[in-house]
């Protein structure tokens, strides 16, 4: 071959190779990066109900997996309707529920958000549809339940690319390359990095289930985040509200227990939680969360109020509850030995764990936060009560059904109740917790399990049937 013939086929093989590389470049990033911006939301609410904080991008999980774990994995959820059975919060119209994010990156995933938590919802009768409440507490979602399909769904046998292409196909027609990137790429690195999550301390036998509207939020940062072994604490809390953020000043703590003093440290560790490792865009999601939850007001009581009655209930409050609920105690952890409850949250936290939580945000997730309290915790904060009426079941791990069994003897409440029914009860101010449709629907609550105690907080329970009608009538109208 003459040397211009073969520079000629040597520049001409180049070039192939350079448009090949580019078009295998372009598809690369098409497939797998391409990040395609969400459509614009209606209100401020929706965006914080559906709306990404980048979730998506390292935890996502492939959409169509998402769909139809369901359908192939039924014996692993609490019970029919898919999803819907772990009492996730759903709008008709919606291809997730509350708190789900569907987005394209690359291809669509789906993620969660602060929302699948901390959306409250509620009926005003059995035949009503549910009214959703952003920034309240996700009483009904059933946190542990979620973890627990993940884990078996992943472990079966039957989670592999054969089936799972059997299932997607009877519901979406995917073209021949998003076929290829499911099968030999996305199913199993999808099993792979599931299988890497730490869901065993979950599993202690000895331990009782979390139920709906609670986690172990301590333990689970001890754990996913920090990867510190296993140590035998149990702290099941329920899911706090976070609307009306503006009411922490400087000084006041967060959490049950006091474990941060900032509200902007607070949505960072929980969007942390989330997203693995922060985003580009990750300080202005929290810029928006933050001012968002900050202005967010708490729901007004949605049935008649006696007004009457309620002013004498101010009277009563004012006597009785405002020392620790309206004044410079508020937000401030009262010691365990004064409150008497249930002290086990605070077991599952100390100042070691605070100090390496700070450090694994300052070097590997690269953020720059006030951080967590380095400090031993000794007592549970004085809450704030805006919104109290839709904050059932009350006490730090939800272990009393409704503000009358509050204002009740702690012997005298109730042992054994249902929680995570969603129907309101505006004579006792909480939710349904007995009877055939709370114990359906509902997780039986046993008090004399371990971090389930009911005992503590007896302030107003000496009082008279009448001051305590006309306090309950007050607190209404928080």
């Amino acid at each position: 071959m003459k040397k211009g013939n073969r520079f000629g086929w040597f520049k001409k093989t180049l070039v192939v190779l350079v448009v090949l590389g580019a078009v295998g470049g372009f598809t690369a990033w098409y497939k797998f990066f391409r990040e395609v911006p969400e459509p614009a939301f209606a209100t401020a609410d929706e965006r914080f109900m559906y709306g990404s904080i980048s979730g998506e991008n390292e935890a996502g999980l492939p959409y169509w997996i998402y769909l139809v774990l369901p359908r192939m994995f039924p014996e692993y959820l609490p019970g029919p309707g898919g999803y819907a059975s772990l009492g996730l919060p759903w709008e008709p119209g919606h291809d997730t529920p509350i708190g789900f994010t569907k987005k394209t990156v690359g291809f669509p995933r789906v993620s969660q958000t602060c929302a699948v938590c901390h959306t409250a919802s509620y009926r005003v009768s059995p035949d009503s549809n549910p009214v959703f409440v952003p920034a309240g507490p996700g009483h009904t979602v059933n946190i542990q339940a979620f973890f627990r399909f993940l884990k078996k769904s992943i472990n079966d046998p039957r989670f592999n690319s054969d089936n799972i292409m059997s299932e997607i196909a009877m519901v979406t027609d995917l073209s021949w390359i998003d076929r290829l990137i499911y099968r030999y790429a996305l199913i199993p690195i999808t099993k792979q990095r599931l299988q890497q999550q730490n869901f065993d301390w979950m599993e202690r036998e000895h331990l009782p289930p979390w139920g709906p509207g609670r986690d172990d939020p301590m333990n689970l940062t001890k754990y996913f985040m920090l990867q510190m072994p296993e140590d035998g604490s149990f702290g099941p809390a329920d899911m706090p509200s976070i609307w009306n953020l503006d009411k922490y000043k400087p000084g006041t703590s967060l959490n049950w227990d006091g474990a941060t003093s900032d509200p902007r440290s607070v949505i960072i560790d929980s969007a942390l939680g989330i997203m693995v490792k922060p985003q580009r865009d990750f300080k202005a999601q929290i810029d928006w969360m933050e001012n968002y939850l900050r202005k967010q007001p708490a729901p007004k009581y949605p049935f008649a109020i006696n007004a009457a009655l309620a002013g004498t209930g101010k009277k009563v409050f004012d006597a009785q509850c405002a020392s620790c609920h309206a004044s410079a105690r508020t937000g401030h952890s009262v010691p365990i030995a004064e409150i008497g409850t249930d002290d086990e949250r605070l077991k599952s936290w100390n100042k070691q764990a605070a100090i390496k939580a700070n450090q694994v945000v300052r070097d590997e997730k690269r953020v720059t936060r006030r951080g967590m309290v380095e400090e031993t915790l000794t007592g549970y904060v004085a809450q704030f009560l805006d919104g109290i009426w839709l904050r059932a079941p009350y006490l730090h791990n939800g272990s009393v059904p409704s503000l009358r069994d509050l204002l009740t003897p702690p012997a005298q409440r109730p042992q054994i109740f249902w929680r995570g029914y969603d129907v309101y009860d505006p004579v006792n101010v909480g939710f349904v917790t007995q009877g055939k449709d709370a114990e359906r629907d509902g997780f039986r609550h046993d008090v004399h399990t371990r971090a389930n105690g009911n005992q503590g907080h007896d302030y107003g329970t000496h009082l008279p049937d009448a001051e305590k009608n006309a306090l309950i009538e007050y607190l209404k109208t928080l």
